[in-house]
């Protein structure tokens, strides 16, 4: 049923603007369609201080979370641990925003916010390591088991009031408990609809104001308030719808796109850490290509990255597909490597504009590309240039057509990472982008600089070691697999690292057609199948680098000992469970299969060979005891090989038993999976 409040500057404050659009219409807010109808006048009172704004209890909603897929075993221990101790303590607590939505999704939410009726001292008393952050809207910070929970109020909004608040509890609607109408009243402060969700694990279940889940259902994002209402109360929010849309691949309404249209300029106004925030989110998450195609699209990477949005204007314009671009491809390598739960610190992205800008400025040879990629992933020069071949790699305008001397490669590799290096002040130095923004007269540059000059001497690090003395760089590297930790610390080394073998994968992606297969097949050819071939997420994707690295350490590999036929059969199981758990290419999966039943086969004849013969020893030797009376000696080494024969059969067995156990577990897992995904609804079926 819909009833109507009496609002006043406080929490419906948001909806009284509705009410002083032309045409003194009162605008009622239709949740289920998110549209505005006009309904008849609104009473006003002659001091502008209250309001009707008329609320349609009818779509509020209560979905059983297990019905969606949303189960409490999906929820960390850091934030299951502070609900718990809230509720506990007798407040109410709810997961509320972009973990909900995640969550119903079926992806990794970026992190877990909750929302309690305690106030924001008595959550900090309830925490040793807590600390309330922020101005405008405080929250705590509660810092537990190692990660970081943020819980906000509902009473913050209420505080905003300006006491206000007996007022909205005194006109609450008939027929709504005060626990609807608070989740109610916060849900319409927020952004967009499916960030308006709240989860109660406790009693498994989600509630819905704003038709959220239609919205999800129909991928679909959409303002709770009108669009240019909502971007003009908080211009970031242009940034994170955007963020959002690319991530989960949502179709923008109408609404908020011609609001982005009238309002992109005034992102130049946020504060130059709100800013990188924003678009740090969008790079390090693994949705850098989309969300820089978003940007693009709606003209707000010509205010963010000037440069980068006039030079795919320019090479847009002779190709089909963004995709062919070697900006869109370095992004697309960059999202294949990081994610929500394994982001990266911004020096990452970054040291990628930087080092693109650097090959637009100065177009390099493909072979001096190759090398220098190599010699940032392997960590060493030695061994690492020799893989640096010359291949023609279909990008333009970054590669040159020019023949480089192979005699002087390690000074164009230098020669590369300064202008790499200069690059990146580029991007951080007002003047100096206005001047190569000449290159394109017809873009225009917002003046607004995104990258900070700490930032910028982080990013300059990255490449100094290629400039002080590239031959002689080791850096003493033997494992090739991502330390993520590291890695969103924004540890040099490890984004060296990485940043080497996204260069790598890319160049990889854009040699000529039929030139790939052959040098691979080089490749592999060298290696011999002799080396492990670890299959981990780095290895995702079409990429060469781990065959080459495996060439480059094979020196180091050939002092490993033999393993037994027990471990030799205990490793490949191994190989086989981490090779399942993980996505590799084709070409690799034939590897793998193809090294492990050479590997089942080797073990198979050493047992076979070790049984058969220890039975002809015993037999030569019953033989001979028969026939000349054999010697007190020789019965015990009958006996003896007896027992070897036992020892034998007995491990023969216990490999059999072990790896049928492990086997059958691995089946029965497989049945588990199989059996809660098949349970598991699909939104389609929820709204039936």
């Amino acid at each position: 049923m819909a009833v109507c409040l009496r609002a006043g500057h406080g929490v419906l404050s948001r909806l009284k603007a509705l009410c002083q659009l032309p045409v003194s219409l009162r605008l009622n807010r239709m949740l289920a369609g998110g549209e505005l109808q006009a309904q008849e006048p609104a009473e006003v009172s002659s001091d502008g201080v209250g309001h009707l704004v008329e609320i349609d209890m009818s779509t509020w909603k209560t979905y059983d979370a297990r019905s969606c897929g949303v189960t409490g075993h999906l929820i960390p221990k850091s934030p299951w641990t502070v609900l718990a101790l809230l509720r506990d303590a007798g407040f109410n607590a709810y997961l509320v925003g972009g973990c909900v939505r995640d969550l119903i999704l079926n992806r990794i939410p970026k992190d877990f916010d909750v929302v309690t009726t305690a106030d924001l001292q008595q959550v900090k008393e309830r925490f040793h390591r807590c600390d309330i952050v922020g101005k405008r809207f405080p929250i705590c910070r509660v810092r537990i088991k190692g990660s970081v929970v943020e819980v906000a109020s509902f009473k913050t909004m209420a505080k905003t009031a300006e006491g206000k608040e007996k007022v909205i509890f005194s006109c609450m609607p008939r027929g709504c408990s005060e626990k609807d109408f608070i989740l109610w009243r916060d849900s319409v402060h927020r952004d967009f609809t499916i960030n308006s969700l709240f989860f109660n694990p406790s009693e498994n279940k989600i509630y819905d104001y704003n038709n959220a889940m239609e919205d999800l259902r129909s991928l679909k994002l959409r303002t709770i308030i009108p669009a240019q209402l909502s971007f003009e109360e908080d211009c970031a929010r242009i940034l994170r719808g955007v963020r959002i849309a690319a991530r989960l691949g949502l179709a923008l309404s109408r609404d908020i796109e011609i609001a982005i249209g009238s309002l992109s300029s005034s992102i130049t106004c946020l504060n130059k850490d709100r800013l990188m925030l924003e678009v740090n989110s969008m790079l390090s998450y693994g949705a850098a290509e989309p969300s820089l195609c978003l940007l693009q699209r709606l003209r707000l990477l010509e205010i963010i990255l000037p440069f980068h949005a006039a030079y795919l204007d320019q090479q847009n314009k002779g190709y089909t597909a963004q995709s062919s671009l070697m900006l869109m491809r370095l992004l697309y390598n960059l999202d294949k490597v990081v994610s929500c739960n394994q982001p990266s610190d911004c020096t990452l992205w970054i040291g990628l504009l930087a080092f693109h800008l650097a090959l637009v400025k100065n177009p390099q040879d493909a072979l001096v590309i190759w090398a220098f990629a190599s010699t940032l992933y392997y960590g060493k020069w030695k061994g690492a240039s020799q893989f640096a071949n010359k291949r023609e790699v279909n990008f333009g305008p970054e590669i040159s057509q020019s023949s480089s001397n192979k005699s002087a490669l390690a000074e164009s590799v230098r020669n590369l990472a300064s202008l790499v290096q200069e690059s990146v002040s580029i991007l951080s130095d007002m003047d100096r982008l206005n001047e190569l923004m000449s290159r394109y007269p017809n873009s225009s540059c917002s003046g607004l600089v995104l990258i900070q000059e700490q930032v910028v001497n982080n990013v300059r690090e990255i490449f100094q070691v290629l400039v002080s003395d590239v031959e002689s760089y080791n850096d003493g590297r033997g494992c090739f697999e991502i330390n993520y930790e590291l890695l969103g610390k924004g540890f040099l080394r490890e984004t060296r690292h990485v940043l080497g073998k996204i260069i790598l994968n890319t160049m990889n992606g854009g040699v000529v057609q039929g030139e790939e297969a052959v040098e691979g097949k080089k490749l592999m050819d060298a290696v011999g199948y002799q080396q492990e071939t670890v299959v981990s997420k780095q290895n995702e994707g079409s990429s060469l680098s781990h065959f080459i690295a495996q060439e480059v350490f094979k020196d180091h590999n050939k002092c490993s000992q033999p393993m037994s036929s027990f471990e030799l059969l205990k490793g490949g199981v191994d190989e086989k469970q981490k090779f399942d758990g993980e996505r590799c290419s084709p070409f690799e999966q034939k590897v793998v299969v193809k090294k492990r039943r050479g590997e089942r086969l080797r073990v198979k004849g050493i047992l076979k060979d070790m049984k058969g013969e220890t039975k002809q020893r015993v037999k030569a030797v019953k033989r001979c005891s028969l026939e000349h009376s054999v010697s007190k000696n020789q019965l015990d080494l009958t006996e003896k090989h007896e027992s070897i024969s036992e020892d034998v059969n007995k491990q023969e067995n216990k490999l059999i038993i072990e790896r049928g156990l492990k086997e059958e577990a691995k089946r029965r897992k497989r049945k588990v999976l199989v059996e809660e995904e098949s349970s598991r609804p699909l939104l389609s079926d929820i709204f039936k």
